[in-house]
């Protein structure tokens, strides 16, 4: 392991303080220090990325077409239907199967866009064994909790009818928190191996940093990401006794303490801020929103169609393909929301995190590392619409005024 004592910040010339001092000569100091052709991969790297969530519900929409024309869904009820007698026991033994048609049917878009593609642009670190192994405890692990969360759905359902909508996005928003709280210790550790980062003035560092701003944690744990990616990144994740303090081995091995500070005070800055509360509760009204269009419009579509799959009404989960659909073409249409939201949250750490860790020029230096995924420099619309996190641009940028509000002598 290497040592982020070791490891020198490296500050433009354009960017160092002094008297002439100028944000935004030292933002175009800091984005003049990645080539030109590193750009050019990076940016057509990420506004792939937008094709590819177009692309992505179109494929849902195909997968669930399949599923209905061919009638697997209905032939998957009439089969969990006569393997058990309740309601839940029968949706629960759809939804499983449902969940594996899904996992198959989707593979071939996955491998291109997590595996192949990956390796394309240089991010991925995986061999293809790796990766599918991964795959296969992911598609375990969906089956299992994604099997529970869509028979809850389902007997609400049947419990209130068309009063369904808010309870259900009630259920959703304490089934994200529960993955919330259970993240971190139950699910991740199922992909990375986590330990504790050995005593040192970094780790002191660190420690430091999540008392002064009251987070109940008394360790710092690393994780073997590079097995993986190529991407640095750290997160204070959990609720209450779950709440665990990790950074990957690519931050802690390729970057300088200045660096890592940054990126720390950052994500310290969504748990004090209770990002991790209230994004899910967003995120459960944005999902709340699809089920309401999905019970607006599965009646109409049904009617027409539902002899030929063998949907018998909305509480039939023979449907669930069809509901799918409808919402996978929602989510998308509501893409900006969704990023405007996590896009404000990661403002709101970055103005944290540069108060907590004062540390402008390192924090300007990850926002560059991180431009090998993200374009630094979009349009104005193209940022709002496409965007969950500040540009590279936007974040240097803010960086820099932070400096020049808080010059080093006033320290």
């Amino acid at each position: 392991m290497a040592d982020a004592a070791d490891l020198q910040l490296q500050v433009p010339a354009g960017a160092e303080w002094g008297p002439a001092f100028d944000a935004a000569g030292a933002t175009g100091a800091w984005i003049a220090t990645i080539p030109a052709a590193e750009r050019e991969k990076s940016d057509a790297y990420f506004e792939g990325g937008y094709w590819i969530e177009a692309w992505g519900a179109l494929i849902t929409v195909a997968i669930a077409w399949i599923l209905l024309e061919t009638r697997l869904s209905a032939r998957l009820r009439d089969f969990a239907e006569r393997r058990a007698r309740k309601p839940f026991r029968q949706t629960l033994l759809y939804a499983a199967g449902f969940m594996l048609a899904i996992g198959i049917l989707g593979l071939p878009w996955t491998l291109y866009t997590d595996f192949f593609r990956e390796h394309q642009y240089g991010m991925s670190n995986q061999t293809l064994g790796a990766f599918l192994g991964e795959r296969a405890i992911s598609l375990a692990l969906g089956i299992a909790l994604g099997a529970i969360a869509i028979a809850g759905l389902y007997a609400i359902i049947r419990r209130v009818r068309e009063r369904w909508v808010p309870w259900a996005t009630a259920a959703t928003a304490v089934f994200l928190l529960f993955m919330i709280m259970v993240f971190p210790v139950f699910i991740a550790p199922l992909f990375n191996d986590y330990r504790s980062l050995p005593a040192g003035e970094l780790r002191d560092s660190i420690l430091a940093l999540a008392h002064d701003n009251g987070i109940p944690a008394d360790d710092v744990y690393w994780y073997d990401a590079s097995k993986q990616t190529r991407r640095i990144s750290a997160n204070v994740s959990g609720i209450a006794h779950t709440t665990r303090i990790a950074l990957n081995d690519n931050l802690l091995n390729g970057t300088s303490e200045p660096e890592i500070r940054a990126v720390m005070a950052h994500e310290m800055g969504h748990y004090v801020l209770n990002h991790s509360l209230w994004i899910p509760l967003s995120t459960a009204l944005m999902l709340g929103i699809g089920y309401w269009v999905v019970n607006r419009s599965f009646g109409a579509i049904r009617a027409r169609r539902g002899g030929r799959w063998g949907v018998r009404d909305i509480a039939d989960p023979a449907g669930l393909p069809l509901a799918l659909a409808i919402f996978a073409v929602v989510m998308l249409l509501l893409t900006p929301v969704s990023n405007g939201i996590v896009r404000i949250a990661e403002n709101q750490a970055d103005a944290f995190g540069l108060d907590a860790a004062r540390e402008p020029q390192g924090f300007a230096s990850v926002a560059m590392r991180l431009s090998s995924y993200r374009k630094i420099e979009p349009g104005r619309v193209e940022e709002c619409v496409f965007y969950d996190h500040p540009s590279g641009r936007t974040r240097v940028m803010r960086a820099m005024r932070w400096l020049a509000e808080h010059p080093p002598q006033s320290r």
